[in-house]
């Protein structure tokens, strides 16, 4: 057996919205992408769509992150999910890069089982942070 591609399926058919932003690797499962259409956060053709709206070749869709949006025009239609060098074939991603603040480093964490810091270092790390004058 042969694995599906997107050109041995019909990439022309409507595909709910949902499913094709699962199918094209936008979000990790299906059950997640439906969420975020429902909560608002994309948007196809500039609209707010239900997670059984269709898609079709053309059409535009806009997924906001915190801070950021992504925009993706469908070059082809997905109902299964497929690998990611043949997800990237069937969108076009015209959105902007990401932002800088965006992809900095993470933030420090203390040593897990290290507690709370003490008197002397929270002075310290408030010094650090410009919350207190020395």
């Amino acid at each position: 057996m042969t694995h599906p591609d997107a050109s041995t399926q019909l990439p022309q058919a409507p595909v709910r919205i949902d499913a094709w932003l699962w199918a094209v690797r936008i979000f990790k499962t299906r059950g997640l992408a439906s969420d975020e259409v429902k909560a608002g956060h994309v948007r196809l053709n500039d609209s707010h769509p239900k997670p059984s709206q269709k898609v079709k070749p053309g059409d535009v869709v806009k997924v906001r992150y915190p801070g950021w949006e992504r925009t993706f025009v469908v070059k082809k239609t997905l109902a299964k999910r497929v690998g990611a060098p043949v997800a990237v074939t069937c969108y076009e991603d015209i959105s902007g890069p990401k932002p800088a603040y965006l992809s900095s480093g993470v933030m420090p964490r203390r040593e897990r089982g290290s507690g709370r810091p003490t008197k002397d270092e929270r002075r310290a790390l408030n010094r650090l942070r410009g919350y207190e004058k020395e």
